[in-house]
């Protein structure tokens, strides 16, 4: 769907969530403890499997699993936020679009960049995607400090905390502009160093 090589990391590919094909790989990410802010700890992998194909089934909601060099290594969702319950909570803005994010289990020890780096080609590929998408609004669990430190990292701005079914969420946004410019400025420096 979406690949580019990035200097000392790997070749980055996106590709669509296929729920016959990816349900044993997404029910091994989604009941670790360290998914506890995912909600789907407790689920069956038919559950799972269930969820993903309700996903493919709306035009409005798409699931991704990114692989680096041929190995799936996280993944994300995205949504249109006034076709989710998130746009009861806000006043969404034309251009607005969401994104969720889970990073899979670790091969090794933590890697510097890593997550920075799946997170910035990720970035570029909903922005090049859809020039009308001005804003990508997330919304993790309000006590997952560890997502939310990340995301800010990439230059999102904290918004109002929400509730949501299931979780209090703390609402953040990056402008198309910000990350545009620090795609920019990350490409003639030194990769990050947050895993």
């Amino acid at each position: 769907m979406h690949e580019r090589h990035v200097d000392g990391f790997g070749t980055v590919r996106v590709v669509s969530v296929d729920p016959a094909r990816d349900t044993d790989l997404l029910h091994d990410w989604v009941t670790r403890d360290r998914a506890r802010f995912w909600g789907m700890r407790e689920h069956s992998r038919e559950q799972v499997r269930e969820i993903y194909e309700f996903l493919d089934s709306l035009p409005t909601h798409h699931a991704y699993l990114i692989h680096r060099d041929g190995r799936p290594v996280a993944l994300f969702q995205t949504y249109e936020p006034s076709a989710d319950p998130v746009g009861d909570c806000y006043d969404v803005q034309p251009g607005d679009f969401g994104l969720h994010l889970m990073i899979g289990p670790a091969d090794g020890a933590p890697e510097p960049g890593f997550t920075d780096t799946l997170l910035s080609v990720f970035l570029d590929h909903l922005l090049a995607e859809d020039p009308h998408r001005g804003r990508i609004v997330a919304e993790p669990d309000a006590r997952n400090a560890k997502a939310i430190g990340r995301l800010r990292r990439t230059g999102f701005e904290p918004g109002p905390e929400i509730e949501l079914p299931g979780k209090r969420a703390q609402m953040l946004f990056l402008e198309r502009d910000t990350h545009l410019a620090r795609a920019r400025a990350s490409r003639s420096g030194p990769r990050p160093t947050s895993r």
